[in-house]
């Protein structure tokens, strides 16, 4: 199949993304397989891109100290275009930044890493909200009462790194729903699709949680260095959320996209 080169890789990714996740809306009533076809596509094209396709180059920045890094956001976000079904840009994390625990409601997505390296902690919650007949357990410091109510059993899918040479990580609605992303050895910068946007006044608004240890936790921490290695390869552990407000450590600036422009 012969290249296009006159039309950039951004522009091929959404318009993909649109016909992707506007057939996922509808699939209900649709063919699976279409869809299916369609997101294998447009996975193969954000496989593809790379930072210079969006003229965005590697940065070589430090961790900010004192009053200059206290005034430079930790991570900053670009953003190439928006529809009612979905939203692109790209966020750029400083050396030893963070983006929180968090969950994409009723949301899909992709994360492609177009420089640096990122580690992925992906979580889902195993259950709506807490029944009474599940007895959480005690935590380490212990919870107030009323934290109880904000309280979620959760799974602890996939820890994993990813690079620009890596496919996308993938999120649906209920699988890997909930990430946090911490940039390694160095900044980071990934672009990032959603679908549909966030928006609140749609019950798509964004929630960030902390993980909890629980007091049996604390007390298996003195287990010989083998048992633990046995027990990091069993991914899938089920472990506590608490949702809390954006962590004051966190926030995200903004700057311009400098890369090819986009239509819908």
């Amino acid at each position: 199949m012969p290249r296009d080169n006159k039309t950039p890789l951004i522009q091929k990714i959404a318009k993909q993304a649109y016909i992707t996740f506007k057939g996922l809306k509808s699939s209900s009533n649709g063919d699976n397989k279409l869809v299916a076809d369609k997101q294998d596509e447009l996975i193969s094209l954000v496989t593809a891109v790379r930072a210079a396709d969006l003229k965005i180059a590697p940065r070589k920045s430090k961790p900010g100290s004192g009053a200059a890094g206290l005034q430079s956001p930790p991570v900053t976000y670009m953003h190439i275009c928006e529809t009612e079904v979905f939203s692109m840009g790209v966020f750029l994390l400083r050396t030893g930044a963070s983006i929180p625990l968090h969950d994409h409601p009723d949301m899909n997505g992709m994360l492609k890493v177009l420089y640096g390296k990122v580690s992925v902690r992906c979580f889902d919650k195993l259950e709506d909200n807490l029944t009474v007949k599940t007895v959480p357990p005690h935590f380490d410091p212990p919870l107030a009462p009323l934290q109880t109510a904000s309280l979620w059993r959760s799974i602890l899918r996939s820890v994993a790194e990813y690079s620009e040479n890596s496919g996308p990580c993938l999120l649906t609605p209920l699988r890997d729903n909930l990430h946090q992303i911490d940039a390694v050895e160095g900044p980071a910068a990934f672009l990032d699709i959603l679908a549909p946007p966030y928006n609140p006044d749609d019950g798509r608004d964004c929630h960030y949680y902390k993980v909890l240890q629980t007091v049996a936790e604390r007390e298996t921490h003195g287990k010989s260095s083998e048992e633990q290695q046995g027990e990091e390869k069993e991914k899938e552990e089920e472990t506590w959320l608490l949702e809390i407000p954006q962590p004051e450590d966190f926030w995200c600036g903004g700057e311009p996209y400098p890369g090819p422009a986009v239509s819908i």
